[in-house]
């Protein structure tokens, strides 16, 4: 997985700059962002933050820990018809042989 790739920002003391390496070895500078965990456990995620990322009102995220870090990602949704495919147990009839056996045979003149 290649980090995150973001544009060069603009010195602002409130959001720290640090340096790490992108996919490729060269130098990326990234602002620091906080946020504070509420009593319930609820994080706000800085508006440039989602704005730069496409996180959008109803966006589900997936969370998960990697080597003490918390990694979340935008989920990916599972397209509904791709569920069902292969679901249904045919017994290797054609869709005409199915739909012959549901309706009755065709009264073809």
């Amino acid at each position: 997985m290649r980090p995150l790739m973001l544009p060069p920002a603009r010195r602002d003391p409130a959001f720290p700059t640090t340096s790490v390496l992108d996919a490729i070895g060269r130098k990326s500078y990234i602002q620091s962002m906080k946020a504070v965990v509420s009593e319930k456990g609820q994080v706000t995620i800085p508006k440039r933050l989602r704005d730069r990322l496409g996180i959008r009102p109803g966006q589900v995220l997936d969370f998960e820990e990697d080597d003490g870090r918390l990694v979340a990602r935008k989920a990916v949704r599972e397209d509904p018809l791709e569920a069902l495919y292969g679901s249904l147990d045919v017994g290797g009839k054609t869709p005409d042989e199915l739909i012959e056996e549901l309706r009755g045979p065709a009264d073809i003149p």
